[in-house]
C-alpha cells in the first residue's frame, strides 16, 4: 500500500495542549509535492492535522529537531532530530467548519498530517458573506482569500502592530477601504485618528476630513470640540489642574449656576433645571467663569470681610480718576486692582484659594494651541451662554456625514495637547452613543469603529490622561454599546497593557524589537508562540492574524493598494530614480527658498503658502513613459505633474512658455527632465 505523502509522523506524547510528534523516517524534511502543489513540510509556525477517528485536531508547529525530543527520551536520543512539538488550537468534524478549543485529546499513535490546499480551503474558505471581509490571501495557500469577521473584530476590539516599514499603514488603509464599501455597508461608520496626516490621500473618496490646523487645507473642515460636553472633572483637570474636594464642590456649584442661566437662553431639548447637573453637556461660557473667579481670587476691595461684593472692588485709577483696566472676559484680559498697600484697600475675602488654578485657566484660554477645545468656533458660547451651534451639530458632523469615514487629521495638533484633544473627542462621541444606544443612530443600532493610529504616543502604560481614561473605558465597556476600538502601534511594549489585553483580534506585522515581540506573545495564547516566532522574519505587508475575528490563526499577505491610494507614509528616497525630483542625487537649486520653509513651519502647513489646491486643478493625460498627466494654471504659474508611480508634484514659477514647450515636445519626459525637473521650486502633494 503506497504511503500517504501528507503524513508527517505520529503522536508519541501528550501534555495538556502540547503534543510531541515522532516524524516518520520517510517523511520529507523539505519541499514535498501533493496533487501538483508544493508544500514546506515541518516548518515552525505551520499548521498540522491530527486524525483521531471522526474528529480532526489542528495544531501549530512550535519546535522541531533535537529540542523537541520529549524529556523522557532526552538521554536515549541526545542528538535526535526526528521530533517536533505541536500546540493544539482547535478541531473540526469531517466536512465541518473549524472551532477553537479541544473536546478530545489525541492518543499515542494517532497520525499527524501536513495541511494541503484542500485542508486550507476547508478551514479558511468561507463564502463571501457580508459578515466577512477580505484583507489578503493566505501566505501558504496560494490564492485562498484571508477574511476577517467584522462583527467580532469591531465590537471586541483589535490591535494592529508592526515595526516601521512593515506595511502597517497600508494594512490599515486596505482594511478601512473594504469596511467603508458603500455597496456592501451603506451605513458603515468609522472614525480614524490620524496623527501624521497619512490617510487623506488614501481614503479621500470615502472620508470627511476634519483638520486641527489653524488653516485647514481646502476641502477639509475645521476640527472643533465643545469643552462644555466634557465631564467637569476632566475639564478642570486639563484647564486648571488638581483641586481639593472643597474647591471642586465650589466650582461645581458655580458651573451649575452658569449652565442654569444658559438654559434660559438656549432652551436645549432633553434637559431642564430639575435634571441639570454640572456634567450635563449644556453650553456655558468658560471665559465668564474665568472672569468671575479671577475677580474673586485677585480683587481688592474698599471694605473688608463679609461686606465685599462686586460693587466694592477697588479697580486701579489713573490720575484723572478713570479706571485703568476694567478687564474684558471675551478677550481674556484681567482687571487691574489697587494694591493692598493703598489706604483703606483690603484683600479679597471671597476667594477659595484658587489663585494658581485661575491663572492657569486664563493662560489656557489665551493659548492658541487649545483653540480647538476652548475656543471652538460656532460651538463657543457667548458670555451669556448662547451658542450658534449645539451638540447635535457636532454629532451630525462627526457621525452623520454623507461619507462613512470621519478622518481626524491631527498632524497640526501640538504634542502637549494631543492626548487632551483625542480624549475630548472620544468622550463626546462615546457618551452620545452610550445614552442613545437604542435609537436608530445610536451605538447598538449603528455601531462605530474608532481607529487610533500611533496609539503608543498617547495611550502609554503608566500614564494617566484624558485619552487613556476614555479609551480604557471604550475597550472595557464599548462592546455593550456598539463602540469598537482598533489600536495601531509600532511599539506595542509601550502601550497601556489594559487596552492591549482587551483587544480580541491581533494583526501583527513584522516586529524586530525583542521587547515588542514579548509583549505580543504574552498577550496571545501560549498555543501560538510557535506561530508568533515568525514575527521578525515576516515580509513587508505580511501579517499574522489571530483572535476573535478569525476561526483559526493565519499568516496573510495583505492585499496591495493602488499607488494613488497608499498612505503618505513611505520612506524618503536618498537616491531618487528618474524622473522623480528630490534626493541627494539632484543638482543644488540655484536659489533655495528657505523663506517658504520658515512660513510652512509657522503655519504648520506642509503645502507651503499661496499654492493652488491639487484637487482644483484639472490635468490632461499625456503620452509618456514617465508622466501620466499634466496640469497648468497660468494665473499662478503653477505646473502640476503626475508620475506613473502615483506621485503628484507642483512646480511654482513655471512660465507659460515652458508649459507650452513641455506639452508640444516630441518627448514630454525628456523635456521635463532637462528643463523643469530641477529648475523650479516644487512641493509634493
Amino acid at each position: 500500500m503506497p504511503s500517504d505523502p501528507t503524513r508527517l509522523g505520529s503522536v508519541e506524547s501528550v501534555s495538556g495542549s502540547s503534543v510531541s510528534v515522532a516524524l516518520e523516517p520517510t517523511a520529507a524534511s523539505g519541499l514535498t509535492f501533493v496533487g501538483g502543489h508544493g508544500y514546506r513540510a515541518g516548518q515552525v509556525g505551520n499548521f498540522i492535522r491530527i486524525g483521531i477517528g471522526l474528529l480532526d485536531l489542528f495544531g501549530v508547529i512550535a519546535q522541531i529537531g533535537a529540542g523537541a525530543v520529549p524529556e523522557s527520551l532526552s538521554e536515549a536520543q541526545p542528538h535526535g532530530h526526528r521530533w517536533m512539538t505541536v500546540q493544539l488550537v482547535g478541531e473540526a468534524l469531517p466536512g465541518g467548519s473549524f472551532e477553537r478549543g479541544i473536546s478530545e485529546y489525541p492518543t499515542i499513535g494517532d497520525p499527524v498530517f501536513l495541511l494541503t490546499e484542500q485542508d486550507l480551503v476547508r478551514l479558511y474558505g468561507e463564502s463571501d458573506e457580508l459578515r466577512h471581509v477580505r484583507v489578503g490571501q493566505l501566505a501558504a495557500g496560494g490564492t485562498i482569500p484571508a477574511r476577517v469577521d467584522i462583527d467580532r473584530m469591531i465590537t471586541r476590539h483589535a490591535a494592529i502592530v508592526g515595526a516601521t516599514g512593515s506595511g502597517k499603514s497600508s494594512t490599515v488603509a486596505r482594511m478601512l477601504s473594504r469596511l467603508v464599501d458603500s455597496d456592501r455597508y451603506p451605513s458603515a461608520r468609522v472614525m480614524l485618528f490620524d496623527l501624521h496626516g497619512e490617510y487623506p490621500a488614501a481614503l479621500a473618496d470615502d472620508a470627511t476630513v476634519f483638520s486641527a490646523a489653524a488653516l485647514p487645507p481646502p476641502g477639509n473642515m475645521h476640527l472643533h470640540v465643545p469643552f462644555w460636553a466634557l465631564p467637569l472633572h476632566q475639564l478642570v483637570a486639563l484647564t486648571m489642574g488638581p483641586l481639593e474636594a472643597r474647591q471642586m464642590g465650589f466650582l461645581a456649584e458655580t458651573v451649575l449656576a452658569l449652565k442654569r442661566a444658559a438654559l434660559v437662553v438656549n432652551e436645549p431639548p432633553g434637559v431642564d433645571v430639575d435634571t441639570l447637573t454640572a456634567d450635563s453637556p449644556v453650553p456655558f461660557s468658560l471665559k465668564a467663569l474665568w472672569f468671575m473667579l479671577h475677580r474673586r481670587e485677585h480683587g481688592t476691595h474698599t471694605v473688608a470681610g463679609t461686606g465685599q461684593s462686586d460693587d466694592t472692588e477697588a479697580l486701579e485709577l489713573d490720575s484723572a480718576g478713570d479706571v485703568v483696566q476694567a478687564g474684558d472676559p471675551q478677550r481674556v484680559i484681567p482687571p487691574r486692582y489697587q494694591p493692598q498697600q493703598a489706604q483703606k484697600i483690603y484683600l479679597t475675602g471671597r476667594g477659595q484659594q484658587l489663585t494658581r488654578q485661575v491663572d492657569l485657566l486664563g493662560q489656557r484660554l489665551r493659548d492658541p494651541r487649545y483653540a480647538f477645545l476652548l475656543r471652538p468656533g460656532p460651538l463657543e458660547p457667548a458670555l451669556d451662554g448662547s451658542v450658534e451651534a449645539d451638540l447635535a451639530a457636532v454629532l451630525r458632523a462627526w457621525l452623520g456625514g454623507d461619507r462613512p469615514l470621519t478622518l481626524l487629521d491631527l498632524s497640526a495638533a501640538p504634542v502637549p495637547v494631543l492626548a487632551t484633544l483625542i480624549g475630548a473627542i472620544v468622550n463626546t462621541v462615546y457618551e452620545a452613543l452610550l445614552w442613545g444606544r437604542g435609537l436608530p443612530e445610536g451605538g447598538r443600532e449603528r455601531p462605530l469603529m474608532m481607529v487610533f493610529e500611533e496609539a503608543h504616543s498617547y495611550l502609554r502604560k503608566d500614564e494617566s490622561g484624558v485619552a487613556g481614561e476614555q479609551v480604557r473605558r471604550v475597550v472595557r465597556e464599548g462592546r455593550k454599546y456598539g463602540v469598537g476600538a482598533v489600536v495601531v502601534s509600532q511599539r506595542p511594549s509601550e502601550l497601556d497593557p489594559t487596552i492591549l489585553s482587551q483587544c480580541g483580534t491581533l494583526i501583527a506585522l513584522r516586529l524586530a524589537n525583542a521587547t515588542d515581540r514579548q509583549q505580543i506573545i504574552g498577550t496571545a495564547s501560549e498555543n501560538f508562540q510557535g506561530l508568533l516566532a515568525n514575527l521578525p522574519i515576516l515580509r513587508t505587508g505580511e501579517a499574522i492574524i489571530l483572535g476573535e475575528a478569525v476561526g483559526m490563526p493565519m499568516r496573510v499577505q495583505i492585499d496591495r493598494l493602488a499607488p494613488e491610494r497608499r498612505p503618505d507614509s513611505h520612506d524618503p528616497l536618498v537616491v531618487t530614480p528618474e524622473p522623480l525630483p528630490g534626493g541627494w542625487t539632484r543638482p543644488r537649486l540655484p536659489e533655495p527658498d528657505y523663506d517658504a520653509l520658515a512660513v510652512a513651519w509657522r503655519m504648520q502647513d506642509p503645502r507651503g503658502i499661496g499654492r493652488k489646491e491639487s484637487n482644483e486643478m484639472e490635468r490632461q493625460p499625456v503620452t509618456s513613459s514617465s508622466l501620466v498627466s499634466v496640469g497648468y494654471d497660468p494665473s499662478s504659474e503653477i505646473l502640476q505633474v503626475e508620475f506613473h508611480g502615483g506621485e503628484v508634484y507642483e512646480y511654482s514659477g513655471v512660465p507659460q512658455s515652458a508649459y507650452d514647450e513641455l506639452i508640444s515636445a516630441d518627448s514630454i519626459g525628456s523635456y521635463f527632465n532637462a528643463h523643469i525637473r530641477h529648475n523650479y521650486p516644487y512641493v509634493r502633494l
